[in-house]
């Protein structure tokens, strides 16, 4: 099963939301998983990368348009896609190292560290309010909090496939990963700011040409 890496970088501090809180804490929680260590579900970055790869094709004109929408398609399936037009890639949870994560479930399991210490130590809580544009104060009630993952900090997902995936798919994901800068809750104030490199072996040297290349009517 040929497999992928993406390494994402968090330039700015992110919150990987999960929609809910804690209650007389925090409005907003991270996703996190048993450990306390925070990641970014699969389905989410599959979803983000599929993103990027329509707003590109979008402002492609014409053959070139249809043809990577088509490749798009092929690579992260359709809406309703069935069995044999699901999409070609399988994305994982985007984590932090294993090996780490491993150590501390072993401290955790010994009863030398506890999931909150862990959580603590790698996100912290944000506070905000809306201001009054007229009064220039905090609006009554508008208080709000969510936890964020801290900047620094390197993500990295497994992208694999069934069968080895084509020169055109591999070249559309290396152009999304490159578009890829905002994810998370937050992402249009000033979260989630964050560069990824995609890695694998017989990557196309010349992927940005590839793709911006005029296809023949």
């Amino acid at each position: 099963m040929p497999t992928y890496t993406l390494n994402i970088h968090l330039l700015s501090d992110t919150t990987f939301g999960r929609g809910d809180g804690v209650a007389g804490l925090i409005d907003q929680e991270v996703e996190h998983d048993p450990y306390g260590f925070p990641y970014l579900r699969g389905r989410t970055l599959k979803g983000l990368l599929s993103e990027e790869c329509d707003n590109l094709i979008h402002t492609l004109p014409g053959n070139q348009k249809i043809h990577w929408q088509e490749v798009a398609g092929e690579l992260f399936g359709k809406p309703g896609s069935s069995l044999d037009t699901m999409g070609a890639i399988h994305v994982g949870d985007a984590c932090l190292p294993e090996d780490l994560r491993q150590a501390v479930a072993y401290q955790i399991s010994r009863e030398k560290l506890t999931r909150s210490e862990i959580l603590d130590s790698l996100t912290t809580i944000r506070r905000q309010t809306a201001i009054n544009p007229e009064t220039g104060v905090p609006d009554k009630g508008s208080l709000r909090s969510a936890r964020v993952v801290l900047r620094g900090l390197t993500f990295t997902a497994g992208l694999s496939f069934e069968q080895q995936p084509t020169d055109d798919q591999l070249c559309l994901l290396m152009i999304a990963a490159k578009a890829l800068r905002y994810l998370g809750s937050g992402r249009n104030r000033g979260r989630g700011h964050v560069r990824c490199h995609f890695h694998g072996e017989s990557l196309p040297s010349n992927y940005l040409d590839r793709f911006f290349a005029v296809q023949e009517a």
